[in-house]
């Protein structure tokens, strides 16, 4: 139950960092439109540039990024450095990658807890972004704090595993696996 909970969280935040990436998309196409200035009617409402198009697509980038490394985590899209991990002995690579995750569960919990630390000052001092769209920066800030938690759940739920069953939860890269 809990290992099916853990991937619906994965994968939930992998969707919405895909939907981030859309709105990105979409906020681009309404800007070009609104630069090219269309005249028909249909155009009409997109003829208008839109103040803090550029934050906001920003903002949907951050929210996108942070969102998806956990599951990029799991489905071994970070960045590896498998020549030391393959070149090593079961017993070295074991504890070699205990030693990496448990850095990285620590730099995710660190990461994650200032973040939070930098919402609740962004809400407690009302502070807004200094583009003309004066976006609550709490607002962007929250996506950030979510993907960062998830990220730091993924981080602490492979050291677990791999200390259960000697095995984490990352998917080989194809590279990765013919390395060996």
């Amino acid at each position: 139950m809990i290992r099916r909970t853990l991937d619906a969280i994965y994968a939930l935040a992998a969707a919405l960092a895909a939907l981030c990436l859309v709105v990105i998309l979409l906020l681009i196409v309404i800007q070009m439109f609104a630069r090219w200035g269309f005249t028909a009617p249909v155009f009409r409402p997109l003829t208008e540039t839109f103040p803090g198009i550029p934050d906001y697509a920003g903002y949907a980038m951050a929210a996108a990024s942070f969102l998806a490394f956990a599951n990029a985590l799991n489905r071994g899209s970070h960045i590896r450095v498998s020549i030391l991990l393959n070149a090593l002995g079961p017993r070295a690579r074991f504890w070699l990658e205990v030693w990496c995750f448990a850095i990285g569960t620590a730099t995710a919990w660190y990461v994650s807890y200032y973040t939070y630390r930098m919402l609740g000052f962004a809400i407690k001092f009302k502070d807004v972004s200094q583009g003309q769209d004066a976006t609550p920066l709490w607002i962007p800030q929250l996506p950030m704090l979510i993907g960062a938690i998830i990220l730091a759940i993924a981080l602490t739920d492979n050291l677990i595993s791999l200390f259960l069953t000697g095995q984490h939860r990352i998917v080989r890269d194809v590279t990765d696996a013919h390395a060996e």
